[in-house]
């Protein structure tokens, strides 16, 4: 008895080519919805490569930014507190001149030493509870790097020391 195998060579042509033509149209939709030139390592190895490497720069400099801005926002709590202990001892220094008027009596004398003391403990007070991040700012021992580049060598410094 005979074995007889009948292929049809045009029909496994076609069904090769529609399977290639559906591969294709699948690729296409892919670049398409997501509208990147280079999905993967298959469509531009070297160009995937180079986006990975200016994507890591640019997220390193968008985290570069928000640490600057952390260092300004650092950088303004500081100085709001600065601005009132200033105010505090501009106020004390008036406060001294005007105890040094020979027209005061005793009384006035103590007054005024007592609202300077009252001073002298706000300004204290302000040294103490000034903070960034659960760190005090104002106690003579403050100081940070933030880095505000791309790179590790990208960075500002802060110091708060006495």
């Amino acid at each position: 008895m005979a074995l007889y195998v009948n292929t049809n060579v045009s029909s496994l042509n076609a069904q090769r080519q529609l399977m290639n033509s559906g591969n294709s149209l699948d690729t296409s939709f892919k670049r398409l919805s997501s509208g990147m030139r280079i999905n993967s390592a298959a469509d531009d190895a070297a160009g995937l490569q180079i986006s990975d490497r200016l994507t890591s720069q640019i997220n390193g400099l968008n985290q570069g930014n928000r640490n600057a801005n952390d260092g300004i926002s650092l950088a303004q709590t500081a100085e709001g507190a600065l601005d009132e202990v200033t105010a505090m001892f501009q106020r004390m220094r008036t406060l001294s001149q005007q105890a040094a008027n020979g027209s005061n009596t005793d009384e006035d004398r103590l007054a005024i030493q007592d609202e300077i003391r009252s001073l002298s403990s706000e300004v204290n007070r302000v040294a103490a509870d000034t903070t960034f991040g659960g760190q005090n700012l104002l106690d003579g021992t403050y100081s940070a790097n933030f880095q505000v580049g791309a790179d590790a060598v990208q960075n500002i410094s802060f110091s708060m020391e006495t």
